[in-house]
């Protein structure tokens, strides 16, 4: 591992994945979880992400505005999919679930993230809420900051006469929880900084829609996908 700087291709992959290639997230994430002591499947598993790279130096981001669309959010929750009994005890994380989100912006990837919840989830809904708050959390910044731009006079991408965001959702609960303010005996416990953009979709400012879960965008960011699925939505982003 001396001779082969595990950390060190860990850093370049996540640079790279940060700019131009999204596709290879999730699988940076899980290596880089292991940068304190790699073994040899992780070394091998990252031997297999440069050869993917190599065989797709054609991919890459795409900018190509749709000027009809303003900002769209995408965001999915993987519940619990590390979890492993044999480990369980020893790796509490493991418990934990995966967000994973993007947002776009005139039909372009503007911004993406993938990260392990910081509370435990106890149920899928939840799981999905989290990690729609955690995506909304970074996009009101974003809206912000082209409102700015609209009251200063600067022109922003989308021709859509007001900055509104269609946030999609592919968990019926989650979307019952973050559409109406009612709190159920179910979800009471689940913290108030998750219910902090409910004011945005009350005002209008946010709109969230129900989406097949084989069109679910964040999918990609939260869990190794069959083939199809994977290639499906790397072409989107």
């Amino acid at each position: 591992n001396a001779e082969w700087h595990y950390r060190r291709i860990i850093g370049k992959l996540n640079f790279l994945e940060k700019t131009t290639r999204p596709d290879i997230a999730y699988a940076t994430h899980q290596c880089a979880r292991f940068c304190e002591d790699p073994k040899q499947s992780h070394a091998k598993a990252v031997i297999h992400l440069v050869q993917y790279l190599n065989g797709t130096r054609d991919k890459g981001i795409i900018l190509d505005p749709n000027r009809l669309k303003s900002l769209e959010c995408y965001a999915d929750a993987d519940f619990s999919g590390n979890w492993n009994r044999t480990t369980a005890a020893d790796d509490p994380s493991t418990a934990k679930s995966r967000t994973g989100f993007v947002i776009m912006l005139a039909d372009c990837p503007l911004f993406w993230s993938y990260k392990l919840q910081t509370q435990i989830a106890l149920s899928t809904t939840e799981a999905e809420y989290i990690a729609l708050s955690q995506a909304l959390r970074d996009l009101i910044p974003i809206m912000n900051l082209l409102l700015e731009l609209k009251e200063h006079g600067l022109s922003i991408v989308s021709e859509v006469p007001r900055v509104h965001c269609k946030a999609f959702e592919d968990n019926s609960g989650a979307l019952e929880l973050a559409r109406l303010p009612k709190l159920r005996p179910r979800t009471k416990h689940i913290n108030l900084v998750y219910h902090h953009f409910r004011q945005h979709v009350r005002d209008g400012l946010i709109s969230i829609f129900p989406i097949d879960t084989a069109d679910q965008l964040g999918d990609i960011f939260t869990k190794p996908l069959p083939q199809n699925a994977f290639l499906k939505h790397r072409k989107k982003l």
